[in-house]
């Protein structure tokens, strides 16, 4: 069964930093054949999505709000993917999930009905 770990989670100062990593274990299919995406919620509002990467091409998309701000890579060595975020604005504050499924479609139009997901990571911007 496809577990997903999110770390690197934590409090930043608006306009800093932080990276995300996904890392997957126990994949019934080939990891080429995976997207990963990060979706975000934060305290009563739904789950959005941010970004995604399809593994076998690097494709990556985002959403308005975070492009030019947010990145996504996959060291596939690893299993992992990243979500580098920059220029953090505290309306990024979120409970932040990785998910992973196999339908690449799902990827451009940051669907949020993946078939796994992890436990997520707090993200909290504020001064």
């Amino acid at each position: 069964q496809l577990q997903l770990v999110e770390s690197g989670g934590g409090l930043v100062q608006p306009g800093g930093s932080l990276r995300l990593a996904c890392t997957a274990s126990g994949f019934t299919l080939d990891w080429n054949s995976y997207i990963i995406g990060w979706f975000r919620q934060a305290p009563g509002k739904e789950r959005e999505g941010v970004s995604c990467v399809s593994i076998v091409d690097g494709s990556a998309y985002y959403a308005d709000s975070v492009k030019g701000r947010f990145t996504i890579s996959s060291d596939n060595a690893k299993n992992t993917v990243y979500l580098e975020m920059s220029t953090l604005k505290p309306e990024d504050t979120a409970v932040y999930y990785c998910a992973a499924d196999w339908v690449q479609s799902m990827c451009v139009m940051l669907d949020p009905d993946f078939e796994s997901w992890g436990q997520g990571t707090q993200v909290t911007v504020s001064s």
